[in-house]
């Protein structure tokens, strides 16, 4: 099997060459064909991670503690920017998850994934 060099993690590179190897036996496992297979799979798993790798976040002060709560693209059709850095902004805590509500008057779900204060 092909490899790559050391640019990825570990996880990276077994998840590349499960990719591979899945490749090879639907091909019949055919011979020869490794590194067009080891290509092939480096192009999925990276346009994949590459999606996944994104993290949306927006940050909030609320009484004293900031929170940041990470949330999925698109979510609700929320766009970057509709509030402003000292915007007030109507919030509401529920466990981990951290509601903002929009100029619209939707709400924006967010996962808190780090609280200072």
């Amino acid at each position: 099997m092909a490899r790559t060099s050391g640019k990825y993690s570990p996880q990276m590179q077994e998840a590349i060459r499960r990719r591979a190897t899945d490749l090879y036996h639907q091909r019949g496992a055919l011979e020869g064909h490794d590194t067009e297979n080891w290509y092939q799979a480096e192009a999925e798993i990276l346009r994949e991670s590459d999606t996944s790798l994104v993290r949306r976040a927006i940050v909030v002060n609320l009484q004293g503690v900031v929170y940041t709560g990470e949330y999925e693209a698109g979510a609700e059709g929320y766009t970057s920017g509709e509030w402003k850095p000292g915007d007030s902004v109507p919030v509401r805590l529920e466990g981990d998850k951290l509601y903002l509500r929009r100029p619209n008057g939707q709400e924006l779900q967010t996962t808190i994934v780090k609280r200072i204060g």
